[in-house]
């Protein structure tokens, strides 16, 4: 028998890979949820934290690689410690386990000059208790991860004292740092703008990067896919970070403008492949990469489910295309200062139709090729548009 080609080796590899994917999924994404001017109601929304991880089961069920769902706190909130214990215990009933918790200091009104970077003591000292009370929820859920991201800024030129709020901020990360036991991390998101117009107090990677370094660690920077600048070559970020050890998480989505709640790879399916090539590359793949790939989104207007299983799978598809790469003829291109066929090396790749390649693995894992066509066919939809009337819609009510 003659030995496999570099492609059939790339090909078997990938499909190793690809089986092993994890991608979290965020339980806001099933509740109503959207823009800033107006959240459309749907049929069938869940209600409750638990219809919430069904939910995300059955993106699970027809994906095979979504087996973690993140949480949001208060948006699922329950009755006492047990009660976040008792919801890990559901959803390892429903294939799923519970993971990254997200903590949130933007919504209380007392927070509309900020959180931990608030010059009055009395709420930075709210919003720690807050935090505090989502570690202690992580130990509840078996959570390895908090991610925090602060709306903290100012509106005008000489609001507040710009490295002030950076002092207060860091007070807060350490103590929230501390707090942590050894197998648990901190995960600090950044934002350009929104709600601050003026300075955002963590706008960008850097400023996340330098808080981590401080930190230690178990300290880490989340790279939100749609959370820059126009322009901003993100792939240059996630390098960068892979190489210095800091880079945490993903949250992906997609978007065209200034938000960021479209579904990962809609609006620059390029972007994401160049993202997830870096990533290849820089061993995030690896199982022991520590990196959680989490979508980060919420559906206005389109079904719930549906599109989270989409997203699921253009995240799929790019990390494909990534893992397709020859990365032996794109090296010594790289060498041999040949700009033009390493460039070609890459689009080969990007412009692989994959689709066929996951199909098969899917089969192999004993799903059907199309997810998206399998939920439609599963009556779910339709079940949980019947089920669930009454009592009040999960959402954050914008």
């Amino acid at each position: 028998m003659s030995e496999p080609t570099r492609h059939e080796s790339r090909t078997a590899r990938a499909i190793a890979t690809l089986k092993q994917q994890a991608i979290e999924t965020p339980s806001w994404a099933y509740g109503n949820s959207g823009t800033r001017f107006k959240v459309f109601a749907q049929p069938g929304v869940p209600r409750t934290a638990r219809e919430k991880v069904d939910d995300a089961a059955k993106v699970q069920e027809f994906t095979g690689v979504a087996p973690v769902v993140a949480l949001h706190i208060p948006w699922d909130k329950q009755d006492g410690i047990d009660g976040y214990r008792d919801l890990a215990t559901y959803a390892g009933e429903r294939g799923v386990r519970l993971g990254t918790v997200n903590a949130n200091v933007f919504q209380d009104d007392a927070y509309k000059l900020g959180s931990v970077t608030n010059p009055d003591p009395a709420v930075r000292r709210k919003a720690l208790d807050h935090l505090m009370e989502c570690v202690e929820i992580m130990g509840a859920t078996g959570s390895r991860d908090l991610k925090l991201w602060f709306s903290d800024g100012t509106n005008y030129p000489g609001q507040d004292d710009i490295s002030a709020r950076q002092g207060r901020l860091e007070e807060a990360l350490h103590a929230v740092y501390e707090a942590l036991d050894e197998e648990q991390r901190l995960i600090l998101e950044y934002k350009l703008f929104e709600p601050a117009f003026y300075a955002t107090d963590v706008p960008d990677w850097g400023t996340s990067y330098a808080h981590c370094l401080k930190l230690g660690d178990r300290a880490k920077v989340c790279v939100d896919t749609g959370h820059h600048a126009p322009g901003t070559n993100i792939e240059f970020i996630v390098a960068f970070l892979l190489r210095e050890g800091k880079l945490g998480a993903f949250d992906f989505n997609s978007r065209f403008y200034a938000d960021d709640d479209l579904m990962a790879g809609a609006a620059d399916p390029f972007q994401l492949f160049r993202i997830m090539h870096e990533v290849q590359g820089g061993g995030g793949l690896e199982a022991d990469s520590g990196i959680a790939f989490m979508l980060d989104q919420c559906h206005n207007i389109e079904q719930k489910i549906p599109a989270v299983i989409r997203s699921v799978m253009n995240v799929q598809e790019a990390t494909a295309k990534a893992l397709l790469v020859d990365r032996e003829a794109l090296k010594a291109a790289q060498q041999s200062g040949d700009v033009l066929a390493a460039n070609a090396v890459l689009m080969d790749a990007y412009n692989t139709d994959v689709r066929p390649l996951l199909a098969t693995v899917r089969t192999e894992m004993g799903l059907a090729p199309d997810p998206v066509a399998a939920y439609h066919a599963s009556g779910w939809q339709q079940w949980i548009e019947a089920e669930r009337v009454g009592g009040e819609q999960a959402g954050w009510g914008a």
